[in-house]
């Protein structure tokens, strides 16, 4: 059995073993601390931000200033102030105080993700900032990000849209394929394919017609005669344009005389005058449209002459028998014969009817 004595000095070796190793450890982890830029001994910049979500943000998360590792998360929980129900979750950070010079007031913090699946991490921005340094315990304005997540959610009802138009693009195609409607039938009739091919020869053989020069149309195309004609034509319409624009001819004069032109604006001012007197009622015309007296007087005019026209058109008084009678137009065209005949055989032997006597007392 060991003795008291060696009892202590075991216990004594084991104590200056573990002291020895705790050195150690803790020169391991100052040295570790020390070359990721993060001290263990150092006093820490706490700061504070709120989020909506923590979009997977956990304990001890590293916290970057444009992509450097400045610190890591301190914890995440939700606050239960009710002035932060828009960003309740409450994000505390621990930064180097090495980095405290590169943050300001008007930094920004967002949560962002290493890669495309990997973890969550906080971002702080200070490229633009141009605010005071910031403090230890002073509270970070956030900048919401879409996460993943958020992006899948908001991609959901494009998918669910675009699957509708698949399913109706799918019917459609299920509607061709079976020989329905306009298109369906295009593609499975027979009739119409035959009635298409047989429109394709008619136009081929339209199309060698006319390169044949046979028709109105061919003829149109291959017929040098009826390009000099049509040219001809042209240069005569150019010319006839020329002569107008040089004021040549009545049509000439009218586009480019001056003179004309006047007298047809004096024209035009006088009918504007006579037209203005015979709505003030002056003169034949204004009296004809305005006087009621001369009104009446016209209109007792025509229903006169009405009268008569109609006496006539009923053959009474000796206009109407005239215009009526057929014994009366029979006598007068047989009288007129009659003077015909004996002027005809007057200017044949006017000696038989005319006999000049001359007597001598």
């Amino acid at each position: 059995m060991p003795s008291q004595q060696e009892v202590k000095w075991s216990q004594l070796k084991v104590g200056v073993i573990v002291l020895v190793a705790i050195a150690l450890l803790s020169g391991l982890m100052f040295l570790m601390t020390s070359a990721s830029g993060m001290s263990v001994f150092s006093h820490k910049i706490i700061l504070t931000t709120y989020f909506q979500n923590s979009g997977g943000l956990t304990v001890g998360a590293p916290v970057d200033l444009e992509g450097v590792t400045i610190g890591q998360v301190k914890a995440v929980e939700i606050s239960n102030d009710p002035a932060r129900k828009k960003t309740p979750v409450r994000v505390v950070m621990k930064i180097e105080p090495k980095y405290g010079r590169s943050l300001h007031t008007d930094s920004t913090a967002s949560l962002s993700t290493v890669g495309v699946l990997g973890d969550t991490v906080v971002d702080i921005n200070s490229q633009v900032a141009a605010g005071p340094e910031l403090q230890s315990g002073a509270e970070l304005r956030t900048l919401e990000t879409p996460n993943l997540n958020d992006i899948i959610k908001s991609s959901q009802g494009t998918v669910e849209s675009l699957n509708v138009v698949l399913a109706k693009l799918n019917a459609v195609v299920d509607t061709i394929q079976a020989g329905q409607g306009t298109v369906g039938k295009l593609i499975n009739d027979p009739a119409l394919y035959d009635q298409a091919r047989a429109t394709v020869t008619e136009l081929q053989r339209m199309t060698k017609d006319l390169n044949g020069g046979k028709g109105t149309l061919g003829k149109l195309l291959q017929d040098p005669q009826l390009y000099e004609r049509l040219n001809d034509t042209a240069t005569k319409l150019d010319d006839i344009a020329t002569g107008l624009d040089a004021g040549k001819g009545t049509a000439g004069k009218l586009l480019k005389d001056d003179s004309l032109y006047d007298n047809l604006n004096s024209t035009a001012k006088h009918a504007n005058s006579l037209l203005a007197e015979a709505d003030e009622g002056k003169g034949a015309l204004g009296l004809m449209v305005k006087d009621p007296a001369f009104a009446t007087k016209l209109d007792h005019t025509v229903t006169e002459l009405n009268t008569i026209l109609t006496q006539v058109n009923q053959g009474k008084g000796s206009l109407g028998k005239l215009v009526t009678d057929d014994a009366a137009y029979t006598n007068l065209n047989t009288l007129l014969t009659s003077s015909n005949d004996l002027v005809g055989a007057i200017r044949k032997d006017p000696k038989k009817y005319l006999t000049i006597r001359l007597k001598i007392f």
